[in-house]
């Protein structure tokens, strides 16, 4: 699956009723995972979780918890065994209410409300063995500006195909990566005549 079809995937899944019991399958399967992979993390023979929720080699560990016990579950998971074991790259926990998730070969960290979660898609993007574009998540002022640039690369992607093969993707990132600072800088410059708007007397 590519960056698009990953985007719409999740946003779908996120627009579903939350199913404590479909969700780590649900997800796994919206970043390409085949059903024969989801078929045995089912049934057990390759999850190897130690949390009761399911562990996929080299990937990712994710639990579904019980409300109000996302931030402990997500530190369960970052400090089991098995997620050491099995050299998993990301840890997730989800309510269905929050969600939190970690990149463990980075640090960095999500915390957002369930729906909003497709906004953070770039942040899962290496599950599917994609790389992202990292200045989007480092230079993006609010999590609204980030879910907007995220989609506006899907789009660019979309319109654009051919800027997402091996040959065209430093093409793709240079853009991206000079585009960030001039929506930052576009963006403060509307705060600041909005501010100026609502606050005449401070001229």
């Amino acid at each position: 699956m590519n960056a698009v079809e990953i985007e719409e995937a999740i946003s779908a899944l996120a627009e579903q009723p939350f199913d404590p019991d479909e969700f780590p399958f649900a997800f796994l399967e919206a970043f390409g995972n085949k059903a024969t992979t989801i078929k045995r993390l089912r049934a057990g023979s390759s999850n190897k979780s130690d949390q009761g929720g399911v562990l996929q080699t080299n990937n990712i560990h994710l639990k579904v918890c019980e409300a109000g016990s996302v931030t402990s579950t997500l530190t369960q998971l970052k400090t089991s065994r098995s997620t050491t074991k099995a050299k998993a790259k990301f840890v997730l926990a989800t309510d269905g209410t929050d969600l939190e998730a970690e990149d463990l070969t980075t640090g960095e960290t999500i915390a957002c409300a369930y729906a909003d979660f497709p906004d953070h898609f770039g942040f899962f993007l290496p599950l599917a063995g994609i790389s992202t574009v990292k200045q989007i998540r480092e230079s993006a002022f609010d999590i609204k500006a980030t879910g907007r640039l995220n989609r506006l690369y899907v789009e660019l992607l979309k319109d654009n195909p051919e800027w997402g093969t091996a040959a065209r993707r430093h093409d793709m990132n240079h853009f991206m990566a000079r585009l960030v600072p001039r929506c930052c800088s576009a963006a403060l410059a509307l705060q600041s005549f909005v501010s100026r708007a609502a606050f005449p007397e401070r001229q």
